[in-house]
């Protein structure tokens, strides 16, 4: 056989395997064009570690390290500027949305266990908080910690949706076990960030496409909703899977879906989308100057190096 046609007959053989594994083209078009002032043309994300179960819940801590959690196998991550992934803890109650507190604190949202809890320094690990109205919280998803100690939470409730069933938005004030509601008629909130002035919160539905802004008050309380963006290429008859979200210093929004994870300016229009080969659950920003944006796409961790940097303040 000459050396073109045993050249054709590789591509051939490579394209049947790539065709029998069910590689979607989609996913091996990987050669972005970028997004100004986001990330540079040709750069893409990379993998930093395979073999999770469903990774979810990244947070960026002020060393530029990071915590991730594995919720199907009960499992807290950190990344430490070195690269090396060790586990912080065990029985998670599949924790979901992580958080920081001043104090150094690891707050969780855990799926199973109906409530945020708080993992000390010392590794010991409370309650913040477990009911709503006298009502247990059904499978909160996720929080974002503001400025002055706060909580910002997601309770979308438990899989499969239950027509009728209630949702949450809620704020916790620092200090206080009793709740105030934000939002009840978000279908299914999911993730959720603040601006970096602290005062719009930014809200996410895993079943459509509107992402919603808040005006948030001096109690912490939010009014005046309102759609701040709609996400794009959903396909037809399937949800948004909007999940977990970011924000950057210059307040640009990266929201995950199923069709990547989408970018949008400070005004809510659509800057381009990120597609990290699979389908990230959500985002955040870490490492040195926080210019690294790391998704959490199922069994995988990955990286994304970027022009954009993550805001200057603690977490998210």
């Amino acid at each position: 056989m000459c050396r073109a046609n045993r050249i054709a007959s590789s591509l051939l053989f490579a394209a049947s395997v790539v065709a029998a594994a069910g590689i979607s083209s989609r996913l091996l078009a990987q050669a972005p064009s970028g997004i100004p002032g986001v990330v540079a043309a040709g750069v893409q994300p990379q993998l930093v570690q395979e073999n999770f179960t469903f990774v979810e819940g990244p947070v960026g801590a002020a060393d530029g390290s990071l915590y991730f959690s594995d919720i199907r196998v009960n499992k807290t991550y950190h990344l430490d500027t070195a690269g090396k992934i060790s586990v912080i803890r065990e029985n998670t109650n599949s924790t979901n949305g992580l958080a920081l507190t001043k104090d150094g604190d690891l707050l969780g949202a855990e799926g199973d266990g109906n409530r945020i809890s708080k993992r000390s320094r010392d590794g010991t690990v409370t309650t913040v908080i477990d009911s709503y109205n006298g009502m247990k919280l059904l499978s909160p998803n996720d929080l974002v910690v503001d400025a002055k100690g706060g909580i910002y939470i997601t309770v979308p409730g438990p899989r499969p949706v239950v027509p009728g069933r209630p949702t949450y938005v809620l704020y916790l004030p620092a200090g206080s076990k009793q709740p105030i509601l934000i939002d009840n008629a978000v279908p299914r909130p999911n993730g959720l960030a603040l601006t970096m002035d602290g005062k719009t919160l930014i809200v996410d539905n895993t079943l459509g496409p509107d992402v919603y802004a808040y005006d948030i008050q001096p109690d912490g309380s939010a009014k005046n909703k309102r759609v701040f963006a709609r996400l794009r290429d959903t396909p037809a008859g399937e949800e948004s899977g909007a999940d977990g979200m970011a924000i950057d210093r210059d307040n640009r929004v990266y929201v995950t879906s199923v069709a990547g994870v989408q970018v949008f300016d400070a005004k809510g229009a659509y800057l381009g989308t990120i597609k990290p080969g699979r389908q990230a659950a959500n985002v955040a920003f870490a490492g040195p100057n926080k210019q690294t944006l790391y998704l959490t796409a199922r069994e995988g961790l990955y990286r994304l190096n970027t022009l954009a940097r993550g805001p200057d303040r603690l977490g998210k």
